[in-house]
């Protein structure tokens, strides 16, 4: 773990009686945020030197002294925000995120907003009293507006979002996957094929990712030439009931697909068990594509064809973006999106002919 912190709000009295001076005034008179100073104070190699050199000066000249370590100091966290933990997907992004903060010798601290009343401002309370380094917001209804984003910055927290729900504030930085490009690739592979009908299981609507992966199945069959049929269409959530649910609604239909994407691997596996219900074959009667590339995907029965994005490095990427802001470092661009990769797997062949 990193060494201890030092106290954000008081120092020590300087010299010849002068009045205190607090890391907060020494961070806003130095134009860095208050982990920055108390990164310096603490003696930590993660300062740049331009920085470091600044923020030393200024504590020169105010005659800050460290006050001598308090019982229970915390030691340097990030803060990682899933809507909801209960998927695999989540823990790619733990991972990526964990191995970086391990590599700075710092915590994480993982939450779950569940949507539940009252969650947010729960967890805005918690994140006061540890006093954390950087947030990070994956997928989650804690959106960025103002009110968030004013005060993480009055606490002098940064911010990234993975993922982000909605439009964030131009100045959030944010990381994503091409999402639309992967969505393309999914079904011009089963145009490919030479599926025609294809089925489209969606996720939630409210979620960026989702309506691009949705955009891209549209203007694949566009530029294939295949007609955009709403009934292929149906909804879902990301969750395997859902998947299960929306296959037996596309089966129902008196003219069914060939081929179904759906816009997770967990819907997919769901499409595949709602098959196999129904006595079909996959890819033989039906072919399926995923999407993420879980690691539990290149096991299914049969191994699924998926777009894989690469959530670990998002979660790396985001960490580290998080941790230069902390040090004053800005990003060269507010938005970045790391590529997708169609995995061609058993789960998808040509049409059967009838």
């Amino acid at each position: 773990m990193a060494g201890k912190r030092a106290q954000r709000t008081t120092g020590t009295q300087g010299p010849e009686g002068a009045a205190k001076v607090t890391i907060s005034e020494i961070a806003r008179e130095a134009g860095v945020s208050v982990p920055t100073v108390s990164r310096v104070v603490n003696g930590r190699s993660d300062v740049s030197p331009g920085t470091r050199a600044r923020v030393e000066d200024l504590l020169h000249r105010h005659g800050y002294r460290r006050r001598p370590g308090a019982p229970g100091a915390r030691a340097a966290l990030l803060d990682l925000v899933f809507n909801d933990l209960d998927s695999p997907w989540a823990v790619e992004i733990i991972r990526g995120v964990e191995e970086v903060a391990h590599e700075q010798g710092m915590g994480t601290v993982v939450s779950a907003i569940h949507d539940r009343a009252g969650a947010a401002r729960q967890w805005m309370t918690n994140l006061r009293a540890r006093a954390s380094d950087g947030v990070i917001l994956v997928t989650s209804m804690l959106e960025p507006g103002p009110g968030l984003h004013d005060e993480l910055r009055r606490l002098g927290v940064p911010l990234v979002v993975i993922d982000p729900a909605g439009s964030p504030a131009t100045e959030v930085f944010t990381v994503g996957a091409t999402n639309w490009a992967g969505g393309m690739a999914a079904t011009e592979h089963l145009l490919g094929l030479g599926h025609r009908r294809i089925g489209f299981i969606a996720g939630p609507p409210r979620l960026l990712c989702s309506r691009a992966r949705l955009d891209g199945y549209r203007a694949a069959l566009d530029v294939g030439g295949a007609p955009v049929d709403d009934e292929l269409i149906v909804p879902g959530d990301f969750y395997h009931e859902s998947g299960f649910t929306g296959t037996n609604r596309l089966l129902d239909l008196d003219e069914p697909p060939t081929a179904i994407f759906a816009a997770s691997d967990q819907m997919a596996l769901g499409a595949i068990e709602a098959l196999r219900q129904r006595g079909l074959r996959v890819p033989e009667d039906m072919s399926i594509v995923g999407f993420d590339d879980l690691p539990e995907v290149r096991w299914s029965s049969p191994p699924l064809t998926t777009v894989r994005q690469p959530l670990s490095d998002m979660g790396k990427l985001a960490a580290r973006a998080v941790l230069d802001l902390a040090r004053s470092v800005e990003p060269a661009s507010p938005r970045v999106e790391l590529s997708t990769e169609l995995v061609i797997r058993a789960s998808t062949t040509n049409p059967r002919r009838v």
